[in-house]
């Protein structure tokens, strides 16, 4: 009898041990996400932490939140996060410029940048012309797109004063009067609105540069070889929350979750609606199309971004797809 209660015993004890996630022996991914507090695309991630789908997949992962999307890019190559929520239009400039090893391996495809203003009465981009207007960080994702939205006004971005501020910041500076302008996200409008200062959109990414593309979720090409299968199961993560938030079902989880980035829950409950109608968080692809990001390469070319003499990065060495196609196929072998 002592035998086989011993015996059933160490049964339990090893079926215990094989319950234990795969993430407890995979290696701990750290990924940069841009914000403080996150801005709304960072959610993604966040909700794959706070939803348990990270584990789900044996993926091992710390959400790191970062000033911006350039801090967490630089991060990733000084080696302090693994990977980094970086804007593509920086993520091609380094690779291309300085032979920085990115490589792409999931993407936010549509950027959701306008510049806006609080004086509905100069809301032109000739308006702009000789005003502040608030952006994350010079040469910083919305210091970016702000020269995109500009430049088919015929406006040069040395026309205007740039003020960098995080976020947060930007919109208290508006809605106290001190800027009238800045670049804002779709889900920095209703803060304003709610402070009585309506939002008058001057353009948008969208308007400006439809072939854009937002934000490249990279990783070190030496990191490849070694890391790749931790990967996989941190993308097969990332599906997993972007099908749960395309789920009208989910949206009151979602918006308790989202208050981590300072909206309430009827702002996140409301942007979660206008983001998801735009494909923001993709679901049936990477979200790298060859036709966009080549876009914003040739674009990073003729701002000069990408410097004179430079041979700019090519889509084939800056992107993987291989590894989304086989977190999509963990994911559904795992439902």
């Amino acid at each position: 009898m002592r035998k086989l209660l011993a015996g059933l015993a160490f049964a339990a004890m090893l079926a215990s041990l094989q319950a234990v996630p795969a993430a407890a022996a995979g290696k701990k991914l750290i990924v940069g996400t841009p914000g403080i507090p996150p801005i709304f695309a960072a959610t993604l991630p966040i909700v794959a932490d706070k939803m348990g789908f990270f584990k789900k997949y044996g993926a091992n992962v710390e959400v790191k939140p970062m000033e911006s999307g350039t801090t967490a890019a630089r991060a990733l190559i000084s080696g302090d996060v693994d990977i980094a929520m970086a804007p593509t239009p920086q993520v091609t400039a380094q690779a291309s410029n300085a032979g920085v090893p990115y490589v792409a391996i999931y993407g936010l495809p549509h950027p959701d940048f306008l510049l806006a203003s609080t004086d509905p009465k100069k809301a032109t981009c000739k308006d702009v012309v000789g005003h502040s207007v608030g952006v994350d960080v010079i040469g910083g994702a919305r210091a970016v797109a702000l020269r995109i939205m500009l430049a088919p006004c015929g406006v040069k971005l040395d026309q205007v004063q740039q003020i960098a501020l995080p976020s947060t910041a930007t919109q208290q500076a508006m809605i106290s009067g001190r800027l009238t302008y800045g670049v804002l996200h779709i889900d920095e409008i209703p803060v304003l609105e709610e402070n009585g200062k309506p939002v008058t959109e001057v353009t948008s990414i969208r308007k400006a540069s439809p072939k854009s593309h937002f934000i490249l979720f990279t990783v070190r090409s030496d990191h490849m070889k070694t890391d790749r299968e931790d990967y996989v199961r941190f993308v097969a993560g990332l599906i997993a929350a972007a099908r749960f938030m395309h789920d009208p079902k989910n949206a009151d989880k979602f918006a308790e979750i989202a208050t981590v980035t300072g909206r309430t829950k009827a702002q996140a409950k409301s942007a979660l609606k206008k983001l998801q109608a735009i494909d923001y968080w993709p679901t049936d692809s990477a979200g790298m199309d060859r036709k966009q990001i080549e876009g914003v390469i040739a674009a990073q070319v003729k701002t000069g971004n990408i410097k004179p003499g430079k041979t700019p990065v090519a889509y084939d060495k800056l992107v993987d797809t291989s590894i989304f196609k086989d977190a999509v196929a963990l994911v559904d072998k795992t439902k």
